[in-house]
């Protein structure tokens, strides 16, 4: 289900070199979450239920999603679901920031968080466009 036209071919070739690296981003986190799911401790907000397993449960959808990106009868769920999950890791993105939390032992200052918090809605955006949710900006004008 895609908004507007139909895309073009250049669009299509750019919309899976997006979706290449927006897997291998998630795989990549997605293991390190399991990995390691200790050094995100700190940036889970308080509300949030068994922190631990919650940080393994975002490995786990990380990695889901990024291998669902590439199974079609699976890509728009995919690009909806790390649509969403953007959006529902956005709070201990904003803890990290606000709180100054030192990963892994490094402190990053605001020209860190700055960007990395304004560009969750590109991610978001971005999720939904290599799933195949929306073509927008990209589809063929009518």
């Amino acid at each position: 289900m895609t908004a507007g036209p139909a895309p073009g071919r250049r669009t299509e070739q750019a919309r899976l070199a997006m979706r290449l690296v927006m897997a291998v981003f998630y795989f990549v986190a997605g293991v390190i979450h399991l990995r390691s799911p200790e050094a995100f401790l700190p940036i889970v907000p308080d509300w949030v239920p068994a922190p631990r397993d919650v940080v393994l449960f975002t490995g786990v959808c990380e990695i889901a999603g990024a291998l669902a990106l590439f199974v079609p009868k699976l890509r728009w769920w995919a690009g909806a679901l790390l649509a969403a999950y953007a959006v529902a890791v956005y709070p201990a993105n904003l803890k990290h920031a606000m709180e100054g939390i030192a990963l892994a032992g490094s402190q990053q200052s605001w020209a860190y968080h700055g960007p990395r918090l304004a560009f969750q809605p590109v991610l978001v955006w971005w999720a939904l466009f290599v799933g195949c949710v929306i073509d927008w900006p990209f589809g063929r004008k009518a």
